[in-house]
């Protein structure tokens, strides 16, 4: 436009700048006391609200069953809340990206649909502190990811339990973080990620008062005389580490321990105190200090906001109460375009074969081992493919970044559902590109174009 009399030019070379994003993550950790799912969790997913508008799920239980026939079978098969929470999820276009197991333990990241270009997965592991760090019945699972471009740490825990334990519970928390070392060059120290979100059952307790006293405050909702002895509190007065992970305001009740089935704290003959064992933490990653005659470098922006933390009452199956933080992470996206371009070709152009063009970046680290699999629409995880196809194998031509590669007739279904296409990267262990959605057609049937020619259409 004109400004001060003279044209402002643009240059048609020089990429956009990226747009700030924000994405929505709805975190979950619930010790679930080796019970099975409930008919409902629309509550505990915001699914009962009229626009949730999240972008992501975390997911993190404890005590999950986890004898010798149910660890056998969940090796062979999802295990039963997994296979949950993709059927809830997966008809909203979230697809499970991640998911690690230890024992009882268990972490599932889901994200939607179009985010799965710009999410790596870089680490999935476990920490088991059980029985001198033998045994995964106490400890933390791990996933480290690539958030557009961001490094993003998530840790689901179980800490010792019991009152008297807390040493054991902090040495715990710092054993997990120690021994967080990623494979690879490439990916920083754990502290050196750009967000830690670290969650579970931590089994703090309230130290000092008595059971009486506690179960009179919090009957009254007087928290705040409770939470100067809750011993997380406690720690982060004198623990430099543990003081930079936040925490939101704890507004609901404690919430262990329950008798099962009801809204009614302990009523056994051990009558344990109510605490607020199940918790929510953060970090966002230190900005290195620079004296005034360093330059200071602009820092990637990244910032996390707290939108609701709080407990869910209304679920009885376990002994604790489930709790939940919902996050608006803001960031400037360090990776903004997708390694693969990915587009269905519309007409058929080989017997028995469907084309697929795909173009990628000139730094794609590209591997005989990638393939591109066809989905349909809402599915739950990347091995939920129709079909599939080794791009080398099925490799049609290349030129100047542009390549085809099809797909057999055979190996497509007739059915009047939608269907995307999705570039898995084996160097990258991730989805790398992702197509618009499109429909194929029952069958392929011939038209006579005017000239009297025949081509064969979708």
């Amino acid at each position: 436009g004109l400004r001060g009399g003279t044209m402002e030019t643009v240059n048609p070379l020089k990429p956009a700048e990226p747009r700030d994003r924000k994405l929505s993550i709805h975190v979950v950790t619930w010790n679930v006391a080796s019970a099975a799912p409930p008919l409902d969790l629309d509550h505990l997913l915001q699914l009962d609200k009229q626009d949730p508008n999240l972008d992501m799920y975390v997911i993190g239980l404890q005590e999950m069953s986890c004898g010798i026939m149910s660890l056998l079978s969940d090796t062979a098969f999802e295990d039963p809340w997994s296979s949950f929470f993709m059927d809830v999820l997966s008809p909203l276009s979230f697809v499970k990206v991640s998911s690690v197991r230890m024992q009882g333990l268990l972490l599932l990241v889901f994200a939607k649909c179009q985010h799965l270009p710009f999410i790596q997965i870089l680490s999935a592991k476990s920490t088991p502190t059980g029985l001198f760090g033998y045994w995964g019945n106490k400890g933390g699972v791990n996933i480290c990811l690539k958030l557009y471009g961001y490094y993003v740490s998530i840790i689901n825990c179980h800490l010792p339990p019991h009152l008297a334990n807390n040493d054991q519970r902090l040495e715990h928390f710092d054993w997990i973080l120690e021994m967080q070392n990623f494979e690879g060059p490439d990916i920083p120290n754990i502290l050196d990620h750009d967000l830690i979100v670290w969650f579970g059952d931590m089994n703090f307790r309230i130290e000092d008062f008595g059971l009486h006293f506690v179960r009179e405050a919090v009957k009254s909702q007087c928290y705040s005389d409770l939470w100067e002895k809750d011993q997380l509190s406690i720690a982060k007065r004198y623990d430099t580490l543990l003081r930079e992970f936040q925490e939101g305001p704890l507004l609901f009740p404690p919430t262990y321990k329950f008798d099962k089935n009801s809204n009614n704290y302990d009523t056994s003959e051990k009558k344990r105190k109510p605490a607020w064992t199940d918790r929510i933490l953060w970090r966002l990653k230190r900005q290195p200090h620079t004296d005034s005659c360093t330059p200071r470098r602009p820092a990637p922006h990244l910032s996390l906001s707290l939108r609701s933390y709080i407990s869910h009452m209304m679920y009885t199956i376990s002994d604790h109460k489930p709790v939940t933080g919902t996050f608006d992470l803001e960031l400037k996206p360090l990776v903004s375009v997708p390694l693969i371009s990915l587009m269905p070709e519309g007409l058929w152009t080989m017997e028995n074969a469907m084309l697929i063009n795909y173009s990628f970046t000139p730094d794609f680290p590209s591997s005989p081992w990638d393939w591109i699999g066809l989905y349909k629409v809402g599915f739950r995880h990347i091995n939920d493919y129709v079909s599939y196809v080794w791009v080398r194998d099925n490799q049609v031509s290349f030129n100047d970044g542009l390549n085809q590669v099809y797909i057999n007739i055979s190996d497509i279904p007739e059915t009047e559902d939608q269907f995307l296409l999705c570039y898995y990267s084996n160097s990258l262990r991730s989805v790398v590109g992702i197509s618009n959605p499109f429909k194929i057609q029952p069958q392929a049937f011939l038209e006579e174009d005017p000239l009297g020619e025949v081509q064969p259409q979708i």
